[in-house]
């Protein structure tokens, strides 16, 4: 059974950074679209930034354009989230998610497969 386990999270000061990781158990070609998420308390989930498998492909949301990036290890089946200049606003569980179609979506509705969350937490 495929899984995606998110790891990486922590607290953080204004300015400062975090790697995120997500780990994906199977075959990741068979789900082309690997993205990042996050959801602050009381706030719908926001997408952050995709990457297609395949043919790579990659964009992000403004509000962290310039500040996140996404990239993968394909022999390691791991996605990754570098997170710079981290704000309090940033501040979410973040999680991520795999979707089997050719585009990569910002509708959190059309991906399939979730992991658990990791909690990023941006003190001022």
């Amino acid at each position: 059974q495929v899984q995606l386990v998110e790891s990486g999270g922590g607290l953080v000061q204004t300015g400062g950074s975090l790697r995120l990781s997500c780990a994906a158990s199977g075959r990741p070609f068979s789900w082309n679209i690997l993205a990042w998420f996050r959801q602050a308390p009381g706030k719908v989930r926001e997408y952050v930034a995709g990457i297609r498998w395949t043919v790579l492909s990659i964009n992000s949301s403004d509000s962290v354009e310039g500040r996140f990036t996404i990239s993968r290890d394909s022999a390691k089946n791991t996605v990754f989230l570098q997170m710079d200049n981290l704000k309090p606003e940033d501040t979410a569980v973040y999680y991520c998610a795999a979707d089997r179609g050719q585009y990569i979506r910002r509708d959190s509705r059309a991906y399939d497969l979730w992991g658990q969350g990791t909690q990023v937490t941006v003190s001022s």
